[in-house]
């Protein structure tokens, strides 16, 4: 909890109440990257500002996003919204389609949904000139400094060891004994492999603790309500505790739970440290959580793209370590609950973001699990 310290009393904090209203298709590209606040048709070498993400219905891409757009309002520009639903094919074809739109004078930051799929984001970026920041997924034997300025950083964030944080509270609150269940994210992602796994982990030390089942229900919060619900059928009282691998799927795991009365009954914990979730934990519904801060990453991510193509910072000078590194990941239990709405949610901090590794928390490692 001394990063969660350190993190609230750096921030500097302003009661502006910034949340993403609306969101672009790639059909309002010209209009949206184009076209300054005034209305005013910005230079031909000023680039234009994109971010490419799951959707903006979901807390966590809302966050994302909301970070893009007010790192973007910061330079006096718009920001253009590549949504791809979690579908690869979309999300390469939107963004070769905005390289064409603006022969190749591009920021992007991009989620590429599955790791395989960033190296083909990634290059066509390359060959067109534009300069992409990934987040979240790419394989291991992808790198920025492989590509010159054009991939300019790639930021993750480690859950392997939070995982194990947030297993022992389930441990603890189930009394180290009795029937669990899990749900995940989509398999191929990184942190849904790192957050199963850290779990996997801490199960080794309670052999009276069984995993009945692990389900995959893709980060959305219809399909864990869905598998939540088969759950319950199945196993019934067996279930003494929940592991949900992200806070949009336990709003659905929630929703299964009240339908039969249980809410409040089975101890969940979660990832991702949305809003919604916050407030369940301190109702009591939930244990904990961990913030990943996404509103910081979807403003910085853009940020190091932006400055990248401007020519005001060279991703190539730099070490390793400012290309490929690891976010902060802050959890957030029934202890701190309200301290932290009231001081991360209520009120949005606002960053210097030219500040870029601030609240970096070191270099990605590639660990195999």
């Amino acid at each position: 909890m001394s990063f969660m310290k350190k993190f609230v009393e750096e921030s500097k904090l302003s009661r502006r109440d910034f949340l993403l209203k609306t969101s672009l298709g790639i059909g309002g590209v010209a209009a949206a990257s184009m076209i300054g606040p005034a209305g005013m048709a910005m230079a031909s070498t000023t680039p234009t500002l994109a971010w490419g993400y799951r959707t903006p219905d979901n807390p966590y891409w809302n966050s994302i996003a909301s970070g893009g757009e007010n790192f973007a309002k910061s330079v006096g520009l718009d920001m253009t919204h590549l949504i791809h639903g979690g579908n690869n094919e979309k999300i390469l074809a939107d963004v070769k389609a905005l390289l064409s739109k603006t022969r190749g004078n591009l920021a992007l930051s991009v989620d590429a949904n599955d790791s395989p799929n960033a190296r083909s984001i990634v290059q066509a970026c390359a060959e067109k000139g534009g300069f992409v920041s990934t987040i979240w997924n790419k394989t291991d034997d992808l790198h920025p400094w492989e590509f010159g300025d054009n991939y300019v950083c790639h930021i993750s964030w480690s859950d392997y060891k939070p995982a194990q944080e947030v297993a022992e509270i389930l441990m603890e609150a189930i009394g180290g004994k009795g029937g669990i269940v899990g749900i995940g994210g989509i398999a191929s992602n990184i942190p849904a492999i790192e957050r199963k796994a850290g779990l996997l982990k801490v199960l080794e030390n309670y052999p009276e603790v069984e995993l009945l089942d692990w389900q995959a229900a893709d980060w959305s919060t219809t399909k864990a309500n869905n598998v939540m619900a088969t759950m319950l059928t199945r196993f019934g009282d067996e279930i003494k505790g929940i592991f949900s691998s992200n806070d949009s799927m336990t709003l659905g795991i929630l929703e299964a739970l009240r339908a039969e009365g249980l809410a409040g009954q089975i101890p969940i914990v979660s990832f991702d440290g949305a809003a919604d979730v916050v407030k369940l934990i301190i109702g009591g519904e939930v244990l904990c959580t961990v913030s990943t801060n996404p509103y910081w990453a979807g403003g910085i991510a853009l940020s190091l793209a932006y400055h990248a193509a401007i020519g005001t910072y060279k991703p190539s000078a730099e070490p390793h370590e400012h290309r490929e590194f690891l976010g902060p990941a802050i959890l957030i239990t029934q202890k701190d609950a309200k301290k932290w709405y009231e001081e991360q949610i209520a009120q949005i901090p606002e960053y210097d973001w030219k500040d870029f590794w601030k609240f970096s928390s070191g270099q990605i490692s590639y660990e195999k699990l």
